[in-house]
């Protein structure tokens, strides 16, 4: 699994017109799911993401994680993650998993976050064509690769 991880003041994605997610300051997470993706992957990167200490504690410094902050989370697919760009002009997206086996992987991240966090999390529609707007705040943004472990 890959994301893309960002801190935001606020953050909202809509599918055709119409806000399916929104959240005040928190995380944005953009997720690409590999084909060997396991629960493995899944357990992994949401306790990272969980835990990220990538907010201010009442000294300035990034000290603190979502988890303790109580902050939102929007978790958006986004199988480009995966592009390769290695041969030609036109990215290959052959490492992003079809959505046969993406949807659940997906699926269970966005649950195992919400447990991880202790709340709800929002989300997109996998595999919509989706408008994302966000305020990054910082800007803060970090990723993570499963397969790196970093």
């Amino acid at each position: 699994m890959r994301a893309v991880i960002q801190r935001v003041t606020q953050a909202s994605v809509a599918i055709d017109g119409q806000v399916s997610g929104s959240i005040g300051p928190g995380l944005v997470v953009l997720l690409a799911v590999e084909e060997t993706d396991t629960d493995w992957d899944v357990t992994w990167l949401s306790g990272k993401v969980a835990r990220l200490r990538i907010f201010d504690d009442a000294t300035g410094v990034m000290n603190l994680s979502v988890q303790e902050t109580g902050g939102g989370v929007l978790i958006i697919s986004q199988f480009t993650l995966f592009a390769s760009t290695k041969k030609g002009n036109r990215p290959s997206y052959s490492r992003a998993a079809r959505p046969e086996v993406a949807i659940p992987i997906y699926e269970s991240f966005v649950r195992q976050l919400a447990n991880d966090t202790g709340g709800p999390v929002q989300t997109g529609n996998f595999g919509s064509y989706m408008k994302v707007s966000l305020v990054n705040d910082g800007p803060v943004t970090i990723i993570i690769d499963t397969r790196g472990r970093e």
